[in-house]
């Protein structure tokens, strides 16, 4: 089914990829007047800004379709998504341009921008796919926290928070090496991380561990930058997946870190993998929380999945979308 929207609306990230996103816009943006695309593009100038652009767009449309391509990295979709959530009538898609674009691996859009740009132009006036997310409410944030690729809680969040904080990080995004910030961090923080004790509560079910690294709930398989953390996890199966690390030596933290891009660390002692749809996390000491990498709080949290709630163009794997209307 086929539904007309009046041009392509770009939000672009400029500063993603330490720049690098806005040559890569340059080059779609020649692509978009070589093949005589309307279009109009907005510029992210702070932390934030694409959530507001989102809605300010999506309300000037009146409950017109509106397609909203994002061209950034997973910081810029998880801004866009909190910014749709509440309209039907905004489609999303995604055009990597970060360092990590775990969206991409996720729901299968390719990790080639223009490659990217060329597959969703004969799509535009299709319907999407709705998909799951997660939300996030903290106690002492009234306005709830939207995901669409993952969140962690303990050793992962204060990871991805001094990641998206290092000028090395953006030194190495010169070279395109981003992603190898992520691991280097990793190494740092090993040796002096504390590991807490942990309740969960998934479903209804208690859990109770001591030293733990992280929890990740995971909507797509991948975070990190490439990490394959639940490897069965989908956007359309009405479930999150839980990922629980606890009891593991650093040594064999490291190993398992290692094995996460294979996707083999869930065969590993201490790594516990569950799937739910509302779960609680209650630490004995706080923990630092991240949604899509982004910081969001510390815990206690609640943690829910939101079905069907966002319009995604791009994309979602036909194949999976076929094994899910057989379940």
């Amino acid at each position: 089914m086929n539904e007309q929207t009046d041009q392509l609306i770009c939000i672009v990230n400029p500063s993603a990829q330490n720049g690098g996103c806005l040559k890569i816009w340059r080059k779609l943006e020649e692509q978009l007047k070589a093949e005589d695309v309307s279009y109009i593009a907005y510029f992210t100038k702070e932390k934030n800004h694409a959530a507001e652009l989102t809605k300010k767009i999506a309300e000037q449309k009146r409950g017109k379709p509106v397609l909203i391509a994002v061209v950034g990295g997973d910081g810029t979709i998880h801004e866009v998504m909190n910014g749709a959530v509440k309209y039907k009538n905004v489609k999303i898609a995604f055009i990597p341009g970060g360092s990590g674009n775990d969206f991409s691996k996720g729901f299968h859009v390719s990790s080639d921008a223009m490659t990217a740009l060329k597959e969703l132009l004969p799509i535009r006036n299709q319907k999407g796919t709705y998909v799951d997310i997660g939300v996030i409410y903290e106690k002492n944030n009234k306005e709830p926290n939207y995901f669409i690729n993952n969140m962690g809680a303990g050793f992962d969040a204060e990871v991805a928070f001094e990641a998206n904080h290092s000028p090395f990080k953006q030194l190495l995004n010169v070279f395109s090496l981003g992603k190898l910030a992520y691991v280097l961090i990793l190494l740092k923080r090993l040796f002096t991380y504390q590991r807490t004790e942990l309740h969960i509560t998934i479903d209804g079910k208690r859990y109770q561990y001591t030293n733990v690294w992280f929890v990740a709930i995971s909507n797509q398989p991948y975070y990190g930058g490439g990490m394959k953390i639940a490897p069965k996890a989908s956007p359309l199966d009405g479930k999150l997946d839980i990922t629980v690390v606890h009891h593991v030596s650093r040594l064999k933290l490291l190993f398992v870190f290692l094995t996460v891009f294979s996707g083999n660390h869930v065969h590993i002692k201490g790594v516990e993998i569950f799937k739910g749809k509302s779960i609680q996390l209650d630490s004995r000491s706080q923990l630092s929380v991240h949604a899509d990498g982004e910081a969001a709080g510390n815990t206690p949290i609640s943690v829910a999945l939101l079905p069907r709630q966002v319009q995604v163009l791009n994309g979602i794997n036909q194949k999976e979308k076929e094994e899910v209307r057989q379940c």
